[in-house]
């Protein structure tokens, strides 16, 4: 009943790389911002950004659901247009809220990315996995797409079967044997050909298990040397930010 494994060679870039969260960022430079991944390539750090879908169809590099958080406008990402949300400054630095094509541009292959794709459970997920795809056309460099939402990686496995596809995982709420079999039910439909896993549940059987089997995995948020230190021991790279950074 176990999936198979990934071909070694396809995912062996994964381990062994620091990840930045969204980007190396602290309290003067934004998360997700183009300082942010500037910052990261130039201490040769593997990079994480989030994805979200525009109201015109278009992927943008955005972490909230809404914009209050971390620019000084208001209300959904979803209703505004990729044209719109070029031009809203990020709280900080003022840099604008950058597309995804212009991330890709920016970091050219200089050091491994991490792309989070956004869903929500009611809202089909069709749409910005294929606005992700056609912007990674083309790209050479080592990168992987990954979300909560196994029908991101799903999708990915029937129309983009090249590209390295993640399933991120939390056991957060769900720790009985339910979660576990949701966990299993969405390894199953994701096929994904690696995870990343919360840090808080680490250690747990379901990533041991699947990491013996040759499934990389990847730990988040590692905030902290306690934290990095776990990371070690149980995964194979950290996605991390402030004191967790090395």
């Amino acid at each position: 009943m176990a999936a198979q494994a990934p071909y070694p060679l396809r995912v062996a870039w994964l381990a062994g790389q620091d990840y930045a969260h969204r980007g190396l960022h602290d309290a003067t430079i934004p998360e997700n911002s183009p300082q942010a991944f500037a910052a990261a390539i130039a201490h040769g750090m593997g990079i994480e950004c989030d994805v979200q879908r525009t109201a015109d169809g278009e992927a943008m590099v955005f972490h909230d659901w809404d914009l209050d958080r971390l620019t000084d406008a208001s209300g959904p990402v979803a209703e505004r247009t990729a044209a719109d949300l070029a031009t809203i400054p990020l709280a900080g630095n003022g840099q604008p809220i950058p597309r995804l094509s212009s991330v890709l541009e920016q970091i050219a292959g200089r050091v491994p990315l991490l792309i989070e794709v956004k869903s929500k459970r009611e809202l089909p997920v069709e749409a910005l996995c294929a606005a992700v795809h056609r912007d990674l056309k083309g790209y050479a460099g080592h990168c992987a797409v990954m979300s909560f939402d196994p029908r991101v990686a799903f999708w990915f496995a029937r129309h983009s079967p090249h590209r390295v596809r993640g399933l991120v995982v939390t056991e957060e709420g769900a720790k009985g044997l339910v979660g576990h079999i949701r966990r299993w039910l969405a390894f199953r439909l994701a096929r994904p050909d690696f995870l990343a896993y919360d840090i808080r549940d680490l250690p747990s059987a379901f990533p041991t298990r699947r990491r013996a089997r040759g499934v990389p995995v990847l730990t988040w948020t590692v905030r902290s040397p306690d934290l990095r230190a776990r990371a070690a021991i149980y995964a194979d790279a950290p996605i991390a930010e402030g004191d967790g950074l090395a």
